[in-house]
């Protein structure tokens, strides 16, 4: 098998793990927090925990696989994977809320790591395979899509007390995780990669190209943090059951994923600026949908066109950061990117636990949508820049 295909198909397995271990903990964290929480309005609170870990370490992890190489960093993250589910069994049993933050902080960690899997597979790629090396390391995700929300509802009361199960499983996802890491090669860094340098930060955030990008990423998966996480909340505060929602979590994480077999396709057809259009036009169509009616379908639709948007919005996020930066400004400009990224999920992480449980599910969504617009308005802007710039004068 050509090195870079088979690099991408172990990224890809990686991916897949990573994303069965995050979306097993969608399904559960905030019920176990509304079981375990002192106030209930802190229920998403071990959610926040979550994106909490992952906003604080991105920008270390990108530093530390920049010193040690991305294979050290994808076997540390899942060894901080393994602690997450063996800190949340350990949480479950004693029914302590706050050691049940404590562990999804350590989860957290792993999905900042696991993050860069996407970069890993744009620097193993030819320059013409890129976009397709991203989107085709993400449609791993799809693997979590069918196995989360199972492994969710089939551990959830496989022992007493509750959820217990269901973090211990996380540790043998982790592990699998970490063996397959272990057999990944990647060329050898330069010098100027190893020990960075370039332009200043700030220089590199203030191109056009970083500025779309980094707000494709942060709303897209700002937005879809909000909604998702609120999901089983609401879903349950509409009388609909477990299997309901574990129904609309695994379609929501394929269509998170599955467009990815064909978005980096898109991307070179159409190009990256109209992918962001797209994606920002298919989150505006989730909203639409999800202040229609509170009714099974309406959540299932909702979430389905809520996981297509944020492929294309992060897919091509990705794929347009990569212009933004030299090899030696990778690692700065990713952990920045991805800093802004995670920052904007703790936020919406809190806020989503915050506004469904005294505002509701329609406003929930109503308060998303601006944010999808000036993501829209700055694509926009983006492509009529680079239309004038290859018009004749």
């Amino acid at each position: 098998m050509n090195p870079a295909h088979r690099a991408v198909s172990l990224l890809a397995a990686c991916q897949a793990l990573l994303l069965t271990n995050g979306v097993t903990l969608v399904a559960i964290n905030a019920l176990a927090g509304y079981a375990l929480a002192p106030d209930k309005r802190l229920a998403t609170l071990p959610v926040v925990g979550y994106v909490l870990g992952s906003a604080v370490s991105t920008l270390p992890a990108s530093h530390f696989m920049r010193l040690h190489g991305r294979r050290a960093g994808f076997l540390l993250g899942a060894f901080c994977g393994m602690l997450g589910g063996a800190v949340g069994a350990l949480a479950i049993w004693l029914q302590s809320f706050w050691l049940l933050c404590a562990a999804t902080f350590c989860s957290g960690i792993y999905q900042a790591f696991g993050q860069y899997l996407r970069f890993a597979a744009a620097e193993v790629a030819t320059p013409d395979w890129k976009s397709r090396a991203i989107s085709l390391t993400l449609a791993g995700g799809i693997v979590g899509g069918f196995i989360g929300p199972a492994v969710g509802q089939a551990t959830r009361d496989l022992v007493a007390p509750q959820y217990l199960a269901s973090y211990a499983s996380l540790i043998g996802f982790a592990l699998v995780a970490m063996a397959i890491a272990a057999t990944l090669r990647f060329p050898p860094q330069s010098q100027s990669e190893q020990h960075g340098g370039g332009r200043p930060l700030a220089e590199i955030a203030r191109q056009p190209v970083f500025i779309v990008a980094a707000l494709a990423a942060t709303v897209g998966y700002g937005v879809m943090n909000l909604l998702m996480n609120a999901t089983p909340l609401a879903m349950d505060f509409c009388g609909l059951g477990f299997g309901d929602t574990a129904f609309v979590l695994q379609w929501h994480v394929i269509g998170m994923f599955a467009p990815s077999f064909f978005t980096g396709h898109l991307i070179t057809r159409f190009g990256v600026v109209n992918i962001l259009l797209a994606g920002a036009a298919l989150m505006a169509g989730c909203i639409a949908i999800a202040v229609q009616g509170l009714t099974l379908m309406h959540f299932w639709w909702a979430l389905l066109l809520l996981g297509v948007g944020w492929n294309f919005l992060f897919v091509g996020g990705t794929t347009l950061l990569t212009e933004a930066y030299a090899p030696e400004e990778k690692a700065k400009t990713q952990g920045l990117n991805d800093f802004l990224m995670f920052f904007a999920m703790a936020g919406s992480s809190f806020g989503s636990g915050l506004l469904v449980t005294s505002a509701g599910w329609t406003v929930l969504n109503q308060i998303a949508l601006p944010f999808v617009a000036l993501t829209a308005f700055a694509s926009a802007l983006l492509w009529l820049k680079r239309r004038r710039a290859i018009l004749p004068p």
